[in-house]
């Protein structure tokens, strides 16, 4: 038997244990990027196998949650793709702006930059107050940092650049407080965030809304599972609601292809049919 295929036996069955043990259903994501990420994280740990690893992660929950931030990436930064951004305080703002109330989803948060952006570009809009934003993600450890909402002070030139370029209309030191090579992010944009535990792998719909945002997290899983989270998606929309993707996430080619209508294809923004 090759090397190899010995691999990918022990990665399902650590992925199996996973999910018996702790609920957390990795299966249906892309096999090559989490082979990539667990023998990364095997140095780190200070494992020789990935056998070694599950016998780690079945008896030590510190363990666990140590490889939960090697499968899940906590990477991200603040008004990314500022062009997406743009788009949608062109074409989907106005609409918004038609509804009294307004219910936001940001799925797969991470470490809160894509909320706190929302959070700007809401304001700016005349919008937060009257919003509720569920940002949610399976990483305790990543929700409690999107919950402090503060970011290194070496990222905030680039952040500052990305503002500017998604049409902001102030100036973006007036949402932060910079101190000890950090920055604190005004606590007002996040009054009416909820940060929760979800998961589109296991959890159900929990509230209808008029947009939901889930971008480079699709990437990570198989077909399977992105159907799943394109049918959490398609059942939380309000009727003609709005589906933000990642750059590199389509929801063509997929069974809910014509339930979607393209409203800005390139940035991959879609309108609930």
């Amino acid at each position: 038997m090759s090397e190899s295929s010995s691999i990918d036996i022990e990665l399902r069955l650590l992925v199996e244990a996973i999910y018996l043990k702790y609920s957390y259903d990795f299966r249906n994501y892309s096999g090559a990027s989490q082979k990539r990420r667990v023998l990364h994280a095997l140095p780190q740990m200070e494992c020789n196998t990935i056998s070694d690893l599950q016998a780690r992660v079945l008896h030590d929950p510190n363990a666990f949650m140590q490889l939960l931030q090697y499968l899940t990436i906590p990477v991200s930064e603040m008004f990314r793709d500022p062009s997406y951004y743009l788009a949608l305080r062109q074409q989907v703002v106005p609409f918004l702006k038609t509804y009294p109330s307004l219910k936001i989803w940001i799925a797969g948060c991470s470490t809160g930059e894509e909320v706190y952006s929302m959070a700007i570009m809401l304001k700016e809009e005349g919008l937060l107050d009257r919003s509720i934003i569920y940002a949610t993600d399976i990483n305790p450890v990543s929700l409690e940092r999107a919950r402090k909402g503060v970011f290194a002070l070496d990222r905030i030139k680039e952040y500052t650049s990305n503002y500017q370029k998604a049409g902001g209309k102030s100036t973006f030191s007036d949402y932060y407080t910079a101190a000890y090579d950090a920055a604190l992010f005004d606590r007002a944009l996040v009054e009416n965030v909820s940060f929760s535990d979800h998961s589109l792998a296991t959890d159900s719909v929990f509230s209808e809304t008029n947009l939901v945002c889930c971008r480079n997290v699709l990437i990570y899983f198989n077909r399977k599972l992105q159907e799943r989270a394109f049918g959490l998606f398609h059942e939380s929309l309000c009727h003609r609601g709005f589906l933000g993707l990642g750059s590199k996430e389509s929801i063509e080619f997929s069974a809910y292809t014509n339930r979607f209508d393209p409203l800005d294809k390139p940035q991959r923004i879609y309108r609930k049919s």
